[in-house]
């Protein structure tokens, strides 16, 4: 067959697959009625992708078996093989409503604050920081399940294919947003809560002489500017804003704005929960 008629060969299947499954219970998901309905657009639309959308999202029944499906093939190595590691993101997926319910939050809080996602296919399917985090879901729950080494070799190998490092036993909440994601690190003993968003070479480590539990505490609704460092078991407040840069060493109030080196308050955020509004504009009290 030549090439231009297996794309439209493609395109058909596409067509007559979305037929059959359109009344299947799995299509009540909202989330994943969306992101089917986005990828098919983009298979319309580009027909040099079809393939491509058909085997990642659009031939699978529900998300948990296209991202296991996904995911799997972007860490596999020479040594774990993409379906030995399919059924391990599938076990992971299946076994908790948690992880579920984190992965669809998660793309919600993409759609809703970065103006770069146009729908739901675009994060999903090329937003790393998305496919880091999700990814690290999977190694969360097999540390929890005793089985470290496997999750520490999920780790090493997920820093490897996106260039973000998170710690398996480090916890983070749900509705997270890690943009650009490059070089975003997050120790063992952190915490994130529920609803925050975070840039590019954002570090939640340790002062380095510390050992034990010597990572952030970040709470909910939290704005993590790019580039900076919080470093030590210190507690970043509800609804508090971090700016680019800052080096944050000290613990810092809840609706409060820090910035500088070392991080000092200099304000309050405009909004509530400044993770979820995404304005990384701060308006200095005073001169650092």
């Amino acid at each position: 067959m030549a090439p231009q008629n297996a794309h439209k060969a493609t395109v058909s299947s596409i067509h007559q697959e979305r037929s059959v499954n359109r009344d299947k219970p799995e299509v009540s998901d909202q989330v994943w009625a969306r992101l089917r309905q986005d990828v098919y657009e983009t298979a319309k639309s580009e027909s040099m992708l079809a393939g491509y959308l058909h085997d990642t999202v659009l031939k699978h029944a529900t998300l948990e078996s296209s991202i296991s499906y996904f995911l799997a093939g972007k860490l596999a190595s020479a040594y774990l093989t993409t379906t030995s590691l399919r059924d391990v993101f599938y076990d992971a997926l299946t076994s908790s409503e948690n992880i579920r319910d984190a992965i669809r939050r998660d793309l919600q809080a993409v759609l809703e604050r970065d103006p770069a996602a146009g729908s739901f296919a675009l994060p999903y399917l090329n937003f790393k920081g998305f496919q880091a985090l999700q990814s690290y879901r999977v190694a969360h729950w097999l540390w929890e399940s005793g089985r470290h080494p496997l999750a520490l070799y999920l780790q090493s190998r997920i820093s490897e294919t996106f260039a973000v490092d998170i710690h398996p036993a480090a916890r983070i909440g749900k509705g997270i947003l890690i943009d650009h994601g490059t070089s975003v690190v997050i120790g063992e003993t952190a915490v994130v809560g529920d609803d925050v968003s975070m840039l590019h070479e954002v570090t939640l480590g340790g002062t380095g002489k510390e050992s034990g539990d010597r990572h952030p505490k970040v709470g909910n609704g939290v704005l993590i500017g790019a580039g900076a460092k919080i470093l030590g078991n210190i507690i970043i407040g509800d609804g508090s804003k971090i700016a680019a840069g800052s080096v944050v060493l000290n613990e810092v109030p809840p609706h409060s704005t820090v910035a500088g080196i070392p991080a000092r308050v200099v304000g309050k955020p405009k909004s509530a929960e400044p993770g979820k509004q995404m304005d990384q504009y701060v308006e200095f009290d005073y001169a650092i």
